[in-house]
């Protein structure tokens, strides 16, 4: 059995980050888009899953979950889109330092 960390775009144009046993991501995105649970998304739905990962084990999905927590929204965007080249820069970016303008 595999594990996700995974993302999702609430209604109000939030985040939501976490993490999930099995091999199938659907049922717990489902879980949070029925309101199964009373937590962050509860509130804040329809909810879309905008990415995920799949991991052989719960505890690599669980370290990525709470790494991803921890960034900016703009570092989320750019994972969302795949923009590597983005990524890299705003992981080097230091707090406070605004992106240099093209």
């Amino acid at each position: 059995m595999g594990a996700f960390a995974y993302m999702l775009r609430c209604a109000d144009g939030s985040y939501y980050v976490g993490s999930a046993r099995g091999d199938d991501l659907e049922p717990r995105v489902a879980e949070h888009q029925a309101g199964v649970r009373r937590g962050y998304t509860f509130t804040r739905r329809p909810v879309r899953l905008v990415w995920s990962e799949r991991f052989d084990r719960i505890t690599d999905a669980i370290a990525v979950e709470r790494k991803i927590k921890g960034w900016s929204r703009a570092k989320k965007e750019a994972l969302i889109k795949g923009d590597w080249p983005e990524l890299r820069f705003l992981a080097k970016r230091r707090a406070g330092n605004p992106k240099p303008s093209s």
